[in-house]
């Protein structure tokens, strides 16, 4: 048996790999909208491990093993030995040798290495604390659909430095564009993944950072399990709502992109979210398809055992 093809980071993958996957993403929405069948997955089973809620992650990867002739099974945290204190590699193990893929949503980056070292199957990273790669392969395929591609574009970044901030930074890495990351100070991109982009320039001015720019983005600015600093956090970034004035600074005909669930008058007004300019429900809609190539790519890139 070969070696197992993880996704838990952008990085997992070279550009040329990316690229693929978005062009393959484009062609699977393609097939779907003709009413086409294609069930690569059928008789395989993704298992799904969230420790994390979710709406987004868990409707695509169950939606796309259902068109792909597959199954996939929800496990809460109520529902696995997890949740009871088995060691995770325990139940990597024990879980790869009964599905044929596994998704993980949990809070920290090293209990999913964790688990992806010991799985006998391909990881996918569903999002942690640190990473939410996922999303960002719905986002670049987004762009890709409405302008075309986003080497050499600009794109700031305005918010939290968290998991969809770092993810950005390692996007900007593959997909070869600049990246402008607007926060307030402290709130600033871990060092040792703003360290693996040279393009990425981090701003404490909002306006500034969204001179020119193709493409803005945000984030909400209380993560889940930082419900404790909500009240700190709005008085933070209280000068970073992306709202009219913000896109003015734009180029005419920069999109606007929110991973979701937003909430409209904090980190993004309404104006801006249910604008021209905004692409985040097709976005969203994009993890579907984006996830169906990521799944089908990493089933074609790891030998099955015999």
């Amino acid at each position: 048996m070969g070696a197992v093809r993880h996704f838990l980071t952008l990085f997992d993958c070279g550009a040329g790999e990316l690229q693929q996957i978005l062009e393959r993403g484009i062609a699977l929405k393609a097939a779907r909208r003709a009413g086409a069948v294609y069930e690569p997955m059928k008789n395989r089973v993704l298992g799904m491990v969230f420790e994390k809620s979710s709406t987004r992650t868990r409707i695509s990867f169950e939606a796309a093993m259902a068109e792909f002739g597959g199954h996939a099974i929800f496990l809460s945290p109520r529902d696995t030995q997890l949740g009871r204190g088995e060691p995770v590699e325990d139940t990597a193990r024990v879980l790869s040798r009964m599905v044929d893929l596994i998704m993980v949503r949990t809070f920290a980056h090293d209990k999913l290495e964790k688990f992806a070292q010991h799985s006998g199957v391909p990881v996918i990273n569903g999002l942690t604390d640190l990473h939410h790669p996922c999303q960002l392969l719905a986002d670049m395929q987004t762009y890709h659909e409405h302008r075309g591609p986003i080497r050499g574009k600009t794109v700031v970044f305005v918010g939290d430095g968290n998991n969809m901030c770092h993810s950005y930074i390692q996007a900007a890495e593959r997909y070869g564009f600049a990246l402008r990351i607007a926060c307030p100070r402290g709130y600033d991109p871990a060092p040792a993944v703003l360290a693996q982009c040279p393009r990425v320039e981090v701003l404490h001015d909002p306006l500034k950072a969204a001179d020119g720019a193709h493409l803005v983005v945000t984030d909400v600015w209380t993560s889940m399990g930082q419900e404790q600093e909500a009240q700190a956090r709005r008085e933070a970034f209280a000068a970073f709502q992306v709202n009219a004035a913000l896109m003015a600074r734009a180029r005419p005909d920069a999109l606007f992109m929110h991973c979701l669930p937003a909430h409209r008058g904090e980190e993004v007004s309404a104006g801006v979210l249910d604008s021209p300019a905004s692409v985040v429900w097709e976005e969203a809609g994009n993890r579907l398809h984006a996830q169906k190539a990521l799944i089908e790519f990493l089933m074609q890139s790891t030998p099955h055992a015999a």
